[in-house]
């Protein structure tokens, strides 16, 4: 396998089992590698300590195996790795890049209301800034109490420090212009977790040597953020895929919380591995 082969990865969270729209995006991932002689890598993104659990990713490995989806090397388990995630952060933070955020669900929800015309972004109304005009003194004062904080990147001098707008590389598109703005402060980390998903997959796609990011079209959107992060920390820009999403009969997504049908379950009614991957369209 030469130096620049393709290597893709299925980063799965473990806050369940895995269903078919799991394993088409796997099956999506695992075909992009083999077919081009890449790699296949396995990453478990559980930095939720409130939601993920250790027997699903147990499960997770197992499924995948059963279905024949081999994955290359050890791996890779997030809530293993959070110094290296806590390093990150304090270089965007020596660089003044970050800012603390005291805010509550609650107080950005009565600024926002009480806002004329609150801008939106792909995840919602876009945080007011509140806490971006703290003083210095103020914040590290509540810091110092012990006040429970978020930490959000400074839209504003992060795209200050771009000498050239931002695009990226999608299967069948061609180039694509970014807007990271359109997220506005965006959190990479919260007061519950050590690191946010948009830090973690982008310092992960560039240690593990990822070279074709192969994702549902649902988090197409964050790949904008995501190039701000690589050009910020200096990271390889990968080429991205992003698959359609596998839906249910009515044309709903499907997801955990609307119980689809399982691997597991599906193994139980006696299907075999190849029928599980063919009804999930690999």
């Amino acid at each position: 396998m030469g130096a620049t082969a393709i290597v893709t990865r299925f980063a799965p969270s473990p806050t369940g089992h895995l269903h078919l729209g799991h394993v088409h995006s796997a099956a999506f991932a695992w075909r992009h590698a083999r077919d081009a002689g890449g790699r296949f890598l396995l990453r478990i993104e559980d930095i939720d300590p409130t939601r993920c659990r250790p027997e699903f990713t147990d499960a997770i490995l197992e499924d995948l195996a059963w279905l024949g989806l081999d994955w290359d090397g050890p791996v890779r388990v997030q809530s293993a790795h959070l110094p290296e995630y806590r390093e990150t952060l304090d270089a965007l933070s020596t660089r003044r890049l970050l800012y603390p955020c005291f805010c509550t669900r609650a107080d950005i929800a009565r600024e926002i209301a009480a806002s004329a015309a609150a801008p939106h972004g792909p995840d919602g109304p876009l945080y007011p800034g509140t806490c971006r005009r703290l003083s210095a003194d103020e914040r590290a004062s509540r810091i110092a109490g012990g006040e429970p904080h978020a930490l959000r990147l400074d839209m504003a001098a992060a795209l200050a420090t771009l000498s050239a707008p931002l695009s990226f590389e999608e299967a069948g598109e061609g180039r694509l212009r970014c807007d990271p703005a359109r997220f506005g402060d965006a959190v990479l980390a919260r007061k519950d977790v050590a690191a946010s998903y948009h830090l973690c997959v982008t310092h992960d796609d560039a240690l593990q040597g990822v070279t074709v990011v192969t994702r549902g079209v649902d988090l197409k959107p964050a790949t904008d953020l995501h190039r701000l992060l690589q050009s910020l920390m200096g990271w390889p820009e990968p080429r991205y895929a992003h698959h359609p999403l596998l839906t249910d009969a009515t044309g709903r997504r499907l997801a955990k919380r609307d119980r689809a049908a399982t691997v597991r379950d599906m193994r139980a009614e006696g299907a075999t591995a190849a029928e599980v991957l063919r009804r999930a369209g690999a």
